[in-house]
């Protein structure tokens, strides 16, 4: 027969959920390992952050829990759709500080994401009507949900030259140094789903022939000195970044995309920055999961920061994410935008909101973005 302390041990155990047991990422002390990933949500209109965002993420903040801001751009030349925020402008900074002061109130962790959408853009959202930049002067074949009959909105791109690359690298430091000024805690620097650091990167759109293109070591080049930019300026402590090698999101695949993952995991582990952020190699297309044999373990093993994971995860795979080692953290999309108590209703294993597509991008400042039904509201 089993003891009381035995038998309160037992149930303990039982209790034990992965997702809600604490963890330590550097030097912030998180009370659970679900994440908010970024999302666009479109909602900031003139490339401005707007007051109904405080609602939208002060919904999602929890005392320990982290938080990853939407993709803001860094620069005049980085905007790609309507509608979403940036991080260079003193208007902008301004407009972030009320958004960050309420997701703190509540006891969270905040970050910026750090994006430039390179060649997925157009004219319309380039100064003085110019063509967008890449990595490339090849233009989009499809877009970031692999629809060919959308990419013909996407213009023509203009190959950036070689000695404009700095001031790419210093465009990046400005805009983390401006998201510090904000109140963020941290950024994270977008080098995933197709955008402009993932256009070099990927073999498959990076064509040059200079320092920047051709072998890995090159292509690799741009983005890992955004990275160490950023980290000598605001401290590698307050640094991330997201990492999609294994997806063609945006027309933008590579050959080799395990060897790609590793390297850039190898290179980031020797800059010490805070975490890395991974798409699941399972994410053929946003929304979508497929059988696949690729893996992330590879970049897992070579990076000894905080790995997050993020793609298609319901509760039961990020517990067992969790409680295996493959990841330190799990980042929820769609269902963290949908159930902002997330936290709560996996705590209790409640039946999910589920996601409304439509209204993911639209424009409205509360139809699909603050009116999510709570818990107890139901």
């Amino acid at each position: 027969m089993m003891s009381m302390k035995e038998e309160s041990k037992k149930v303990d155990e039982r209790e034990v959920i992965p997702l809600l047991t604490p963890y330590k990422m550097g030097n912030f002390n998180l009370s659970h390992r679900i994440v908010l990933a970024p999302l666009s949500r479109s909602r900031s209109y003139n490339f401005v952050p707007q007051p109904h965002a405080v609602l939208y993420y002060s919904q999602r903040a929890t005392k320990g829990g982290f938080l990853i801001g939407e993709a803001s751009g860094v620069s005049i030349t980085a905007q790609g759709y309507p509608n979403t925020p940036g991080i260079w402008t003193r208007e902008q900074v301004e407009a972030w500080k009320p958004i960050v002061s309420a997701v703190h109130e509540k006891g969270a962790i905040f970050f910026c994401q750090l994006w430039h959408a390179g060649r997925v853009s157009s004219c319309e959202y380039q100064p003085d009507g110019e063509a967008p930049i890449s990595s490339t002067d090849k233009r989009l074949r499809k877009d970031i949900a692999n629809n060919k009959a959308t990419a013909d909105r996407y213009a023509t791109p203009r190959r950036v030259r070689t000695d404009e690359v700095p001031n790419l690298v210093n465009d990046f430091v400005i805009a983390a140094k401006n998201a510090i000024e904000a109140g963020f805690d941290g950024v994270e620097i977008h080098g995933a789903n197709g955008y402009l650091l993932d256009q070099f990167l990927k073999d498959e759109v990076n064509d040059r022939d200079d320092e920047y293109g051709g072998s890995l070591e090159n292509r690799c080049r741009f983005p890992l000195l955004v990275v160490k930019a950023v980290a000598d300026e605001i401290g590698a402590d307050k640094v991330g970044i997201r990492l999609s090698p294994f997806a063609d999101y945006n027309d933008c695949g590579d050959s080799e995309p395990q060897a790609l993952g590793r390297y850039m995991a190898e290179s980031l582990n020797e800059m010490d920055i805070l975490y890395i952020h991974l798409i699941e190699p399972r994410m053929v297309t946003q929304f979508q999961k497929f059988d696949t044999n690729w893996s992330l373990t590879p970049m897992r093993e070579a990076f000894k920061g905080t790995f997050i994971v993020a793609g298609g995860y319901d509760r039961s795979e990020g517990n067992q994410a969790i409680s295996t080692a493959a990841a330190d953290l799990v980042a929820y999309g769609r269902l963290f935008l949908a159930n902002p108590d997330l936290l709560t209703r996996f705590e209790v294993d409640a039946e999910l909101n589920q996601p409304d597509a439509t209204t993911f991008y639209t424009h409205h400042p509360v139809l699909g973005y603050t009116d999510y039904p709570f818990l107890h509201h139901i």
